[in-house]
């Protein structure tokens, strides 16, 4: 792994991370998620964060008060700004990848935030979309690429 590959978080990772319904999802969420904390590596976008809060409570993986505060704090990390440019790369992906148009916002994103890796399980793991890595990080821990980890299964 380079020093400097930065990983953009879906917003599935997140929910998982909260949500204690599958443990094993739990723990590889959060083993990522405390990766990307101390390396300082993690990167969202606002649409990650509102789409976290709207599942989390309305399925109820959590109460309003700590879904606030689960992006309030995630919102100190380096967050992609939608744009027209963001929207137009979308739409790229959509006829490049057929990508639905909210899977192309996140690729587009990630991209836009100088990302290497996308961590999702909504896409297929290993795929490449330009220079661009799809990560599922249910299949895979961090240490595999390269990432400091005392996660285990």
């Amino acid at each position: 792994m380079r020093g400097s590959e930065r990983c953009f978080v879906d917003t599935n990772v997140l929910l998982y991370a909260v949500d204690p319904a599958d443990p094993a999802k739990q723990r590889a969420a959060n083993g990522w998620l405390t990766v990307l904390w101390e390396t300082g590596l993690g990167c969202l976008s606002w649409q990650v964060l509102n789409e976290f809060y709207v599942n989390a409570v309305r399925k109820g993986r959590t109460a309003n008060r700590k879904a606030r505060r689960v992006v309030e704090v995630y919102a100190t990390w380096p967050l992609v700004e939608l744009s027209l440019g963001t929207i137009q790369r979308a739409w790229h992906w959509m006829d490049a990848a057929q990508l639905s148009y909210w899977d192309a916002l996140i690729v587009a994103a990630a991209e836009r935030g100088g990302c290497d890796r996308l961590l999702t399980e909504d896409l297929q793991h290993g795929q490449r979309l330009g220079a661009l890595t799809v990560v599922n990080p249910f299949l895979v821990q961090p240490a595999a690429l390269g990432f400091p980890s005392k996660l285990t299964r």
